[in-house]
């Protein structure tokens, strides 16, 4: 059988990095994880073609090919996955879906021909048994989380390596907090569930020998939600197997009372790990009460943030307005907060109810839902009324990014990061996509764009005080590139 698994395309917004991967002449932040995690629980016999839109066409060559049609996608892909969808009926394709889109929505996709929601671990095989006794049907779905120790390596054979700037896996599943805008744990549950650390380092040695080199984002939306199972077994593991490599270097996603524990902190920076998202969301404590953000309160944020920079952490953080509590002020309290920590990465959107949520629930409860979930950090929309007038609202939002955006508070916050930064040294091999991303940022940015000014300020700023870090100046000067060119083409 010949099975064709599609990922459609994303919009442009600020986590795209499509213009900034221009630079190092790659085509897309990731490949798909997903995708690639349900390829490996297919049948081996089964013929697999994999096409992700952000990277390459689809043509109708390969729909034809196909016996049948598997989607995976996020919400924020829907104007690209209804598309498809139509695409793939006019040939009159079968059609299998999943993926958060579909869990949350599942009556939105009318011509899809089954949908198997929620962990493809529990409902993929039962719409595989199915099939081979010639009876699927149309909703496969569960309230039980799978055991994912026994969920299998992801095929990344299938997708062309040199198109991507990292690759990603995965090692748990879940969040014990309770942040009520969050969907996380809607879909996979406050329980902590863990691969092995056998797992982890097969996964590790599987992209190493396909000769990968680059970024690994290990994609938990928690990692440290077992503090002790990294301590004991999973960091020393990762030390260990980057001993004589070269390269290889993670990022990952954590909550912000990583910064209470500089044990956690040290062993995760001796075992590569140099990037760390943490969701900040608002320095207001009201507004972190009202949405049960308790990890986050009764805490010096910019210190936190600090904290994990001095010992060797790049935080890159994300941002929320649009809170019942919010008032005016809110927005320059936000710009100041951004500025003081030096959060360089710093993603900022207007708070949205996902489907599934407890917000969601509770704006649905009170008559203030008011459109579909987008979720597009970049359309300057929310599917809540807030209790703040709209205009005054999206001004204030608009405010927020035309100032942390900027070329001048940019450049600024970069040089706040450097001065406070202190990298462990990691051996590391300089490729030729990152010398031509040099010279091309001398191009575009130092010659053409209207920031030059403020990129040779920051050129010989950082080779004057801080040489070593050179490399990270230059690359974040074109992520500046990059969140200004959406900023000025797509927020609403």
């Amino acid at each position: 059988m010949n099975i064709l698994l599609i990922y459609p395309e994303f919009p442009d917004t600020f986590w795209s990095f499509k213009y900034a991967l221009k630079f190092v002449h790659k085509r897309a932040s990731s490949p798909p994880l997903g995708l690639l995690t349900v390829a490996a629980m297919l049948p081996s016999t089964w013929e697999k073609h994999l096409v992700d839109m952000n990277v390459t066409n689809l043509h109708d060559k390969d729909l034809i090919w196909a016996d049948l049609v598997l989607i995976s996608a996020m919400t924020v892909q829907r104007e690209s996955t209804e598309k498809l969808i139509a695409r793939a009926k006019t040939l009159k394709k079968t059609i299998i879906a999943g993926g958060p889109l579909f869990t949350a929505e599942p009556n939105a996709f009318p011509d899809v021909d089954h949908l198997v929601l929620n962990e493809a671990e529990i409902t993929l095989p039962l719409f595989l048994s199915d099939l081979g006794l010639g009876r699927p049907q149309r909703i496969y779905r569960t309230d039980e989380f799978a055991d994912i120790t026994k969920t299998p390596a992801p095929l990344w054979e299938l997708v062309n390596l040199r198109h991507y700037e990292s690759l990603s896996l995965q090692f748990s599943r879940g969040c014990p907090f309770k942040c009520d805008f969050c969907n996380v744990t809607a879909l996979l549950g406050h329980r902590m569930r863990l691969k092995s650390t056998h797992q982890l380092i097969n996964e590790l040695d599987k992209i190493y020998a396909l000769g990968w080199r680059r970024n690994i984002f290990i994609v938990d939306d928690n990692f440290i939600g077992n503090k002790q199972v990294l301590k004991r077994e999973v960091l020393p593991a990762l030390i260990e197997w980057r001993k004589g490599k070269k390269g290889c270097l993670f990022l990952t996603e954590a909550s912000v009372n990583l910064s209470d524990d500089d044990e956690l902190i040290k062993l995760m920076v001796k075992a590569g790990f140099t990037q760390v998202f943490v969701g900040i969301e608002t320095p207001d404590d009201k507004a972190l009460a009202e949405c049960s953000k308790s990890q986050n309160r009764n805490r010096d944020l910019v210190k936190s943030v600090k904290k994990l920079q001095q010992m060797g952490l790049q935080v890159m953080g994300g941002f929320i307005v649009g809170f019942d509590s919010d008032d005016e002020t809110i927005y320059q309290r936000m710009i100041d907060f951004i500025q003081d920590s030096g959060i360089v990465t710093a993603m900022v959107g207007l708070l949205q109810a996902p489907i599934g949520t407890q917000l969601y629930q509770r704006v649905l409860r009170e008559g203030r839902i008011r459109q579909s979930y987008s979720g597009d950090n970049v359309d300057g929309e929310t599917n809540i009324i807030p209790k703040m007038e709209l205009p005054l609202l999206k001004n204030g939002y608009r405010k927020i990014l035309d100032t942390i955006y900027s070329a001048k508070e940019f450049y600024a916050r970069i040089r706040t990061f450097l001065r406070n930064y202190r990298p462990a040294k990691h051996p590391v091999s300089l490729q030729w996509h990152e010398i031509i991303a040099f010279f091309s940022s001398i191009v575009e940015i130092g010659i053409k764009s209207k920031e030059r000014a403020h990129y040779w300020r920051l050129f010989f700023w950082t080779l004057f005080h801080c040489p070593s870090r050179f490399p990270l100046a230059i690359t974040f000067a074109i992520y500046g590139y990059h969140f200004r060119k959406v900023n000025e083409l797509h927020v609403g």
